[in-house]
């Protein structure tokens, strides 16, 4: 199955230990950071549209784009729940094309460790360019390499819940880079019984060093690293690294 397609009705429940105010608050600091103070917004690989909505609460006007319909949907619903307005795309965010160029572009949760080799890192940052205002700022982040190698890497993850079990088994490939993550879901659905689904999910372990080439390459200046929800230089152990760029 598609990664990100049963997934999408249970995402926000298995997410619902995840910070998003504080996520949300910390890239618009990162963002005006960079010189920035953004009305409008793209938020790519957007998911269930959580951080979308965090944005459109504090005045922005967003943009959400995804590649998963079924993601977008629940997105779409979200919005309604916190009466905000926001606009839904299904796109590949390294064919984006936006009806006109925003302020500020973000890509949280991992969405550029699934961009697993050099041509689609490319475009996505060429494309994330065009998308942005002359002087706008891309802000994204990354599991780190540590974390995908030593945290995940060659482990094992399972949880049983009143209405859904998991079971989630990574294989992680040295010489690729890449850990392979094998997802079964067990639903329980009327009457008691239990319904299955599988998914597979590969993310590449990125060298921030090279992220940043590539960025620079792609007409991204003043190019900052930071560890995790910090302004400091992310540690060894750091399990995610954000970026912040303007566009020349």
């Amino acid at each position: 199955m598609p990664a990100y397609e049963a997934f999408a009705g249970l995402y926000d429940a298995l997410m619902d230990d995840v910070d998003y105010d504080g996520w949300a608050a910390y890239y618009l600091k990162l963002i005006e950071g960079a010189g920035v103070a953004p009305k409008t917004l793209c938020d790519c690989a957007c998911g269930t549209g959580s951080m979308s909505v965090r944005f459109a609460e504090r005045g922005l006007r967003v943009t959400g784009v995804d590649l998963s319909g079924d993601m977008l949907r629940q997105a779409q619903a979200k919005a309604r729940r916190y009466g905000v307005n926001a606009m839904f795309v299904c796109q590949d965010m390294c064919a984006l094309a936006l009806p006109r160029p925003v302020d500020a572009l973000v890509c949280a949760c991992d969405g550029v460790n699934y961009l697993t080799d050099d041509d689609r890192l490319s475009a996505f940052f060429a494309r994330a360019r065009e998308s942005l205002k002359p002087g706008g700022a891309l802000a994204f982040d990354i599991s780190s390499a540590y974390k995908l190698k030593s945290v995940l890497g060659n482990n094992f993850f399972g949880e049983d819940r009143d209405d859904v079990t998991y079971l989630w088994t990574n294989r992680f490939d040295e010489a690729a880079g890449t850990v392979t993550m094998e997802l079964a879901f067990f639903v329980r659905e009327d009457g008691g019984l239990y319904r299955r689904f599988d998914e597979t999910h590969v993310q590449k372990a990125h060298d921030p060093e090279h992220l940043a080439g590539l960025m620079q390459d792609n007409g991204f200046t003043s190019i900052r690293i930071f560890g995790d929800r910090t302004f400091r230089p992310p540690e060894a152990d750091a399990q995610r690294i954000h970026f912040v760029a303007a566009r020349e």
